[in-house]
């Protein structure tokens, strides 16, 4: 699983976070998706990882301009986990 964050340029309110998250998951194998315009920011969650130029690809879509991406493991957190040693 990874999870890939991309850094957007141009949302300005909830409904961009909802028009690229409605985008991601249309065009994207994704588990999960959220946005924040406040941080220019979509997290991504999947199981395989996406190319720069798909992900490039969906964003200039949808009208905002794609900064950068960074990815990592993403792996689970368990409710359960915090009383693990």
């Amino acid at each position: 699983m990874f999870e890939i964050t991309l850094e957007i340029d141009g949302m300005m309110c909830n409904m961009c976070e909802a028009h690229v998250n409605n985008a991601v998951r249309n065009s994207l194998n994704v588990k999960k998706v959220t946005s924040s315009h406040a941080d220019g920011r979509t997290v991504i969650i999947a199981a395989e990882d996406i190319p720069d130029e798909k992900l490039r690809e969906v964003i200039a879509e949808t009208g905002y301009e794609l900064k950068g991406v960074s990815r990592k493991p993403y792996e689970k957190k368990s409710l359960f986990g915090v009383f693990k040693k």
